[in-house]
């Protein structure tokens, strides 16, 4: 989960070096919290949101093939 996550955002960044990912175990979930540059935030979020939305049912869908729940924070 956590190498998909980065290779998702690495690929959109202009700086991919910032991408960090760190992960943390809850009761009912795994929660992804993604790390990127300040200037790179926008590129991620996308306009109204769209791209996030988009990479949260991403991970949502291959956490599904594992029978697990995913939440993924951007930081």
């Amino acid at each position: 989960m956590q190498e998909l996550l980065e290779f998702i955002a690495k690929s959109m960044v202009n700086n991919p070096d910032a991408v960090t990912v760190s992960i943390t175990e809850k009761e009912s979930a795994t929660v992804l919290e993604l790390h990127v540059a300040e200037e790179d935030m926008g590129k991620v979020i996308g306009k109204q949101g769209r791209i996030a939305k988009a990479i949260r049912t991403v991970m949502k869908a291959a956490a599904s093939n594992e029978n697990k729940r995913v939440v993924v924070d951007i930081v």
